[in-house]
């Protein structure tokens, strides 16, 4: 780090959450620097101690930092908190450990929605995947109980007014099924609460399966199966920070270590030996 940066910039960087998260945090007074009380708007620089909830935060240079992104086929039943005062499964709970940093989910999937769902130890990189400027599109698997015609699908793609304004699904293609029980594919570009199904109930349907099958030009691979992840690898990782909006990154180069440790979990994978969910 060569010159000041903005304290939020930094801790996102360290994987402690998305920019606007750390904002938050800082608002909050969680965050000293150099033994003050961090405000919004601070910079630092490669030799400040932060501080974050009383724990020293371990700084590195925008070179030495290495993005790293998580595919993960979440299961339904599995909420996108990193923890439940209920008790149930957390999306975190089947993640690979990190050491010093945190795994940030890029959106959320509601509890009853399975599919793709990304992480990244970068918090610049969630903040702007996230973005409604990056304009990235999600594709969904939706089954559909209720009668569902050409009028309707065009009125869903021209915009309709929901709670909270007006959205669309930028494509709708027809899947398997007939009559009253038939699959679409749809497409949005936001990542609102609960959008796809919000858009079909507002047209009388129900929706009965919801599915993310695609995020921008990243697929589930077909080895990867529900409740199973896989790390996309630094073309990929380069690929995505394009699509977000990011110059694609100076990769540190893999250790041996990591390479080993990837190169086990992909065998586990082909080979049927990830993790699957529980009954």
């Amino acid at each position: 780090m060569s010159t000041d940066e903005k304290l939020q910039k930094v801790l996102a960087r360290a994987g402690l959450g998305s920019r606007r998260e750390m904002e938050r945090v800082i608002e909050a007074g969680r965050v000293v620097v150099d033994g003050q009380k961090a405000k919004l708007g601070d910079r630092v620089n490669l030799n400040a101690k932060i501080e974050v909830d009383g724990r020293r935060l371990k700084l590195s240079a925008p070179s030495e930092h290495r993005p790293r992104v998580l595919l993960y086929n979440k299961p339904e039943g599995e909420i996108c908190s990193r923890s439940d005062p209920e008790g149930r499964r957390t999306v975190y709970d089947r993640l690979p450990a990190l050491h010093g940093e945190r795994w940030i989910s890029v959106g959320r999937l509601d509890f009853n929605t399975s599919g793709l769902l990304l992480f990244t130890n970068d918090g610049e990189l969630a903040n702007r995947l996230m973005h409604p400027s990056s304009v990235i599109d999600r594709e969904y698997l939706v089954r559909i109980q209720g009668e569902v015609d050409d009028d309707m699908k065009d009125r869903l793609r021209q915009g309709v007014l929901l709670e909270d304004g007006v959205a669309k699904f930028t494509d709708i293609v027809d899947g398997a099924g007939e009559g009253r029980n038939r699959w679409f594919y749809c497409v949005v570009m936001e990542g609102r609460n609960r959008e796809v199904r919000r858009l079909w109930e507002s047209q009388g349907v129900k929706v009965s399966r919801l599915k993310r099958v695609r995020y921008g030009n990243i697929f589930i691979p077909s080895h990867v199966r529900v409740g199973q992840w896989i790390e996309l690898n630094d073309r990929e990782v380069g690929d995505l920070c394009v699509t977000a909006g990011i110059d694609k990154p100076r990769m540190r180069k893999e250790t041996r270590d990591e390479k080993e440790k990837r190169d086990r979990h992909l065998r586990k994978l082909r080979h049927g030996k990830g993790r699957r969910p529980r009954k």
